[in-house]
Protein backbone atom coordinates (compact mmCIF):
# COMPACT_ATOMS: atom_id res chain seq x y z
CA UNK A 1 0.00 0.00 0.00
CA UNK A 2 1.44 2.87 -1.30
CA UNK A 3 1.80 6.27 1.47
CA UNK A 4 -1.10 9.04 1.19
CA UNK A 5 0.51 12.33 0.35
CA UNK A 6 -0.15 15.15 2.86
CA UNK A 7 -1.20 18.89 1.11
CA UNK A 8 1.79 20.14 1.77
CA UNK A 9 3.63 16.98 -0.31
CA UNK A 10 1.14 17.40 -3.26
CA UNK A 11 1.35 20.98 -3.39
CA UNK A 12 5.81 20.26 -3.44
CA UNK A 13 4.99 17.92 -6.10
CA UNK A 14 3.36 19.72 -8.24
CA UNK A 15 5.20 20.86 -11.16
CA UNK A 16 5.52 24.31 -11.49
CA UNK A 17 4.57 25.97 -15.30
CA UNK A 18 7.12 26.30 -17.36
CA UNK A 19 7.96 29.26 -19.66
CA UNK A 20 5.61 28.36 -22.44
CA UNK A 21 2.78 27.43 -20.43
CA UNK A 22 2.75 31.17 -18.37
CA UNK A 23 2.92 32.59 -21.81
CA UNK A 24 0.14 30.76 -23.08
CA UNK A 25 -2.23 31.76 -20.01
CA UNK A 26 -0.86 35.07 -19.89
CA UNK A 27 -2.66 35.40 -23.22
CA UNK A 28 -6.31 33.93 -21.64
CA UNK A 29 -5.02 36.60 -19.15
CA UNK A 30 -5.19 39.43 -21.47
CA UNK A 31 -8.21 37.82 -23.43
CA UNK A 32 -10.49 38.27 -20.50
CA UNK A 33 -9.29 41.26 -19.17
CA UNK A 34 -10.12 43.56 -22.63
CA UNK A 35 -13.89 42.19 -21.74
CA UNK A 36 -13.36 43.32 -17.93
CA UNK A 37 -13.22 39.55 -16.52
CA UNK A 38 -10.92 38.81 -13.49
CA UNK A 39 -7.37 37.35 -14.47
CA UNK A 40 -8.30 34.45 -12.77
CA UNK A 41 -10.69 33.05 -15.18
CA UNK A 42 -8.07 33.39 -17.94
CA UNK A 43 -5.98 31.80 -15.91
CA UNK A 44 -8.22 28.77 -14.91
CA UNK A 45 -9.24 28.36 -18.32
CA UNK A 46 -5.40 28.78 -19.94
CA UNK A 47 -4.13 26.13 -17.49
CA UNK A 48 -7.28 23.67 -18.33
CA UNK A 49 -6.58 24.52 -21.60
CA UNK A 50 -3.14 23.48 -21.69
CA UNK A 51 -3.92 20.16 -20.00
CA UNK A 52 -4.08 16.83 -21.80
CA UNK A 53 -5.92 15.69 -18.86
CA UNK A 54 -8.96 16.76 -17.01
CA UNK A 55 -8.12 19.02 -13.67
CA UNK A 56 -9.75 18.87 -10.65
CA UNK A 57 -10.34 21.86 -8.55
CA UNK A 58 -7.37 21.07 -6.15
CA UNK A 59 -5.18 20.81 -9.12
CA UNK A 60 -5.97 24.46 -10.41
CA UNK A 61 -5.63 26.00 -7.24
CA UNK A 62 -1.85 24.00 -6.68
CA UNK A 63 -0.65 24.77 -10.30
CA UNK A 64 -1.59 28.24 -10.64
CA UNK A 65 -0.69 29.03 -6.93
CA UNK A 66 -4.35 31.21 -6.83
CA UNK A 67 -6.38 31.18 -3.66
CA UNK A 68 -9.67 28.15 -3.37
CA UNK A 69 -11.78 31.29 -3.62
CA UNK A 70 -10.80 32.35 -6.71
CA UNK A 71 -11.03 29.08 -8.52
CA UNK A 72 -14.26 28.70 -7.06
CA UNK A 73 -15.68 31.69 -8.38
CA UNK A 74 -13.94 31.48 -11.69
CA UNK A 75 -15.50 28.02 -12.51
CA UNK A 76 -18.46 29.41 -11.94
CA UNK A 77 -18.20 32.05 -14.00
CA UNK A 78 -16.80 29.38 -17.10
CA UNK A 79 -19.28 26.76 -16.30
CA UNK A 80 -22.19 29.04 -16.82
CA UNK A 81 -20.69 30.77 -19.80
CA UNK A 82 -19.95 26.99 -21.27
CA UNK A 83 -15.98 27.70 -21.45
CA UNK A 84 -15.33 24.30 -18.73
CA UNK A 85 -17.47 21.31 -18.22
CA UNK A 86 -17.53 19.02 -15.61
CA UNK A 87 -16.23 15.26 -16.61
CA UNK A 88 -16.90 12.33 -14.79
CA UNK A 89 -13.61 10.56 -13.41
CA UNK A 90 -13.55 6.87 -11.88
CA UNK A 91 -13.90 7.05 -8.03
CA UNK A 92 -16.50 9.97 -7.73
CA UNK A 93 -14.76 11.71 -5.26
CA UNK A 94 -13.40 14.71 -7.12
CA UNK A 95 -14.61 16.91 -9.76
CA UNK A 96 -12.44 16.89 -12.85
CA UNK A 97 -13.29 19.66 -15.49
CA UNK A 98 -12.00 20.50 -19.00
CA UNK A 99 -12.38 23.49 -21.64
CA UNK A 100 -14.70 24.08 -24.08
CA UNK A 101 -12.10 24.71 -27.48
CA UNK A 102 -14.76 25.41 -29.94
CA UNK A 103 -14.70 29.06 -30.79
CA UNK A 104 -18.38 29.03 -31.61
CA UNK A 105 -19.37 27.41 -28.13
CA UNK A 106 -17.10 29.91 -26.04
CA UNK A 107 -18.54 32.90 -28.01
CA UNK A 108 -21.96 32.01 -28.21
CA UNK A 109 -21.99 31.16 -24.87
CA UNK A 110 -20.34 34.75 -23.73
CA UNK A 111 -23.12 36.13 -25.99
CA UNK A 112 -25.68 34.53 -24.07
CA UNK A 113 -24.69 34.59 -20.74
CA UNK A 114 -23.37 38.44 -20.72
CA UNK A 115 -23.67 40.66 -23.81
CA UNK A 116 -27.67 39.85 -24.57
CA UNK A 117 -28.67 40.41 -20.52
CA UNK A 118 -26.82 43.68 -20.94
CA UNK A 119 -28.82 44.41 -24.17
CA UNK A 120 -32.06 43.83 -22.23
CA UNK A 121 -31.39 45.60 -19.20
CA UNK A 122 -30.10 48.43 -21.48
CA UNK A 123 -33.45 48.66 -23.53
CA UNK A 124 -35.47 49.29 -20.45
CA UNK A 125 -33.10 52.03 -19.10
CA UNK A 126 -33.46 53.80 -22.77
CA UNK A 127 -37.13 53.94 -22.34
CA UNK A 128 -36.85 55.51 -18.91
CA UNK A 129 -33.72 58.09 -19.90
CA UNK A 130 -36.25 58.92 -22.97
CA UNK A 131 -38.67 59.90 -20.40
CA UNK A 132 -36.39 61.85 -18.08
CA UNK A 133 -35.14 64.20 -21.04
CA UNK A 134 -38.55 65.69 -21.10
CA UNK A 135 -38.15 66.76 -17.37
CA UNK A 136 -35.09 68.86 -18.34
CA UNK A 137 -35.75 72.84 -18.58
CA UNK A 138 -33.08 73.79 -20.69
CA UNK A 139 -33.84 73.24 -24.35
CA UNK A 140 -30.63 73.21 -26.11
CA UNK A 141 -29.66 70.40 -23.43
CA UNK A 142 -32.24 68.75 -23.54
CA UNK A 143 -32.25 68.36 -27.63
CA UNK A 144 -28.52 67.21 -27.46
CA UNK A 145 -29.56 64.98 -25.03
CA UNK A 146 -32.22 63.22 -27.35
CA UNK A 147 -29.84 62.70 -30.14
CA UNK A 148 -27.41 61.13 -27.75
CA UNK A 149 -30.28 58.84 -26.81
CA UNK A 150 -31.39 58.44 -30.19
CA UNK A 151 -27.93 57.27 -31.03
CA UNK A 152 -27.65 55.02 -28.42
CA UNK A 153 -31.17 53.36 -29.07
CA UNK A 154 -29.64 53.06 -32.48
CA UNK A 155 -26.61 50.94 -31.26
CA UNK A 156 -28.91 48.85 -29.40
CA UNK A 157 -31.07 48.09 -32.26
CA UNK A 158 -28.05 47.36 -34.49
CA UNK A 159 -26.29 45.41 -31.49
CA UNK A 160 -29.81 43.28 -31.26
CA UNK A 161 -29.07 42.70 -35.55
CA UNK A 162 -26.04 41.68 -35.45
CA UNK A 163 -25.79 39.39 -32.35
CA UNK A 164 -28.07 36.55 -34.32
CA UNK A 165 -25.96 37.10 -37.63
CA UNK A 166 -22.54 36.98 -35.89
CA UNK A 167 -23.93 33.44 -33.91
CA UNK A 168 -24.98 31.69 -37.31
CA UNK A 169 -21.75 32.24 -38.34
CA UNK A 170 -20.15 30.69 -35.69
CA UNK A 171 -22.38 27.99 -36.29
CA UNK A 172 -24.46 28.07 -32.84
Amino acid sequence: MMPRMTDDAAISATPALSEIERRIIDLFVDGVRVIGLPKSIGEIYGMLFLSEEPLSFDDLVNRLGISKGSVSQGLRALRQIGAVSECPNGNGRRTYYQPEIRLKRLVGGFIREQVVPHLDSGTGKLAALNDAIGEIADDEHQKFLAERLERLEHWFKRSRLILPLFQRVLGE
